[in-house]
C-alpha cells in the first residue's frame, strides 16, 4: 500500500470530520454548512496546512500544521501541529510517522526554527513522537474555555 501525504483540499472535508470523530468521539458531529465556513477560513489562512494521509485515494490520517510568524531566533519561525490522527485501521503501519516527516519538512521549507506540538496524556502518544524524533523538553499547559 502506497502513502501520499499532500495538502488537504475541499473534498478531503468528509473524511477529515470523520478522522476527528475518531479522534474526540465525543464530540458531536459538525452541521455541513459549520463545516463549510470552518474549511474557508482554514484554506484562506496564510501559512496553515492540513496534511492528510492518502492511501488509494482514501484519507487515512491527518495532522494539521500552522506557521507562526515569530520575533525571536531571528525572526524564525514556529511551525505548530495540531489534531494528528490516525485512522484505527492504519495505526501502527507508518502513516504516522510520515504525516510527521511531512510536517517537519513543512517547517524547513518556511524557515522555522522549530516544530511544536502537545500530546495527549498516554505513554503510547509519547513514544510515537520520541520515535518520530520529537523530545519533551517543557511542560504543556491548557486552559479551556466552555
Amino acid at each position: 500500500m502506497k502513502i501520499d501525504v499532500r495538502s488537504a483540499a475541499e473534498r478531503d472535508v468528509s473524511a477529515l470530520l470523520a478522522l476527528y470523530s475518531e479522534l474526540n468521539p465525543d464530540d458531536a458531529p459538525l452541521p455541513q454548512e459549520s463545516a463549510d465556513a470552518i474549511w474557508a477560513a482554514i484554506s484562506s489562512q496564510q501559512g496553515r496546512t492540513i496534511l492528510v494521509a492518502d492511501a488509494d485515494g482514501t484519507v487515512v490520517g491527518t495532522a494539521d500544521c500552522i506557521v507562526l510568524p515569530n520575533f525571536t531566533r531571528g525572526g524564525r519561525a514556529i511551525l505548530f501541529v495540531e489534531n494528528v490522527v490516525v485512522a484505527g485501521f492504519f495505526q501502527r503501519s507508518g502513516v504516522g510517522r510520515q504525516l510527521m516527516e511531512a510536517a517537519v519538512r513543512l517547517g524547513e521549507a518556511a524557515g522555522c526554527y522549530k516544530v511544536q506540538l502537545l500530546a495527549a496524556d498516554d505513554e503510547y502518544v509519547h513514544t510515537f513522537y520520541k520515535a518520530c524524533g520529537f523530545e519533551a523538553l517543557a511542560e504543556g499547559f491548557r486552559r479551556y474555555i466552555p
